[in-house]
């Protein structure tokens, strides 16, 4: 009995220090404003902004699958790169229009905002972050639909700021590689196009496994009736996360890569 207590007292002991010396966190909401400031000063001058979108994604995969995977993505390209943090993921993008309703919006739970409020976020927040001390603004978009958006701000923002040393990227490369990339991945394992799918197929489905297993209902991975009536294009049933996990690897190895090479560059 002395032998538990003792070796109760000393987790009880050491319990303090080793809370005392966690590390901080990746994420700038679950930072103080002080351990930001510090992150800035000591090197992390690159703020990753992580965009999803609230959306349909079929009758098998939860309508926040954009903003899970782009926040997990996010933290593992700025674990990677070692001098980034990660901003709150935007949420609320272009879906279509509402009346008529169009694209996702013909879905419930859908949520759409206009292109304009949109940009206009994407652009304050980059004001906010040059502001503080950040000197790169990347935008990490998971969803094709507003990539143009994207492009759009950065290239105002580049231009205002032309003479000074903060940059803003829309980086094309983190879509394109969990868009095409994995797609040429999965067919090269011998999946094909109308399996694989452009929106809540087997890609998508894939990447949402190995993120977070709870994305998806998997009892309802092999209903045959699955289709664009219910907002599924490509064929999920052969979801699996192993597959998923080989297109996390590849888009955050080329994120990496092109964020990298692009700060590089002024």
């Amino acid at each position: 009995m002395a032998r538990i207590a003792l070796l109760f007292l000393l987790v009880l002991l050491a319990s303090p220090a080793a809370m005392a010396q966690a590390p901080k966190s990746l994420y700038l909401e679950e930072l103080t404003w002080n351990e930001v400031r510090d992150h800035a000063k000591a090197g992390k001058t690159i703020i990753l902004v992580p965009i999803g979108g609230t959306e349909q994604n079929g009758p098998h995969m939860v309508l926040g699958k954009h903003n899970v995977r782009a926040h997990l993505l996010a933290g593992k390209i700025a674990a990677a790169l070692g001098n980034a943090l990660v901003a709150p993921v935007v949420s609320y993008v272009p879906e279509g229009s509402i009346d008529p309703p169009t694209a996702h919006m013909r879905f419930p739970g859908t949520i759409t905002v206009p292109e304009e409020a949109f940009e206009k976020i994407l652009e304050s927040a980059a004001r906010g972050f040059r502001l503080h001390g950040f000197r790169h603004v990347v935008f990490l978009g998971d969803h094709g639909g507003y990539q143009k958006s994207l492009k759009a701000v950065a290239e105002r923002l580049n231009r205002e700021w032309a003479k000074d040393r903060v940059r803003v990227h829309a980086l094309e490369e983190y879509y394109r590689a969990s868009d095409t990339g994995f797609a040429e991945l999965l067919r090269a394992k011998g999946f094909k196009d109308e399996e694989i799918g452009t929106h809540a197929g087997l890609a998508d489905t894939s990447l949402a496994l190995a993120l977070d297993p709870a994305l998806v209902r998997r009892e309802k991975l092999g209903s045959p009736s699955m289709g664009a009536a219910d907002g599924v294009h490509g064929k999920p049933d052969r979801a699996a996360p192993e597959l998923g996990k080989a297109g996390v690897d590849l888009i955050v190895e080329r994120s990496v890569k092109a964020i990298r090479d692009s700060t590089a560059r002024r």
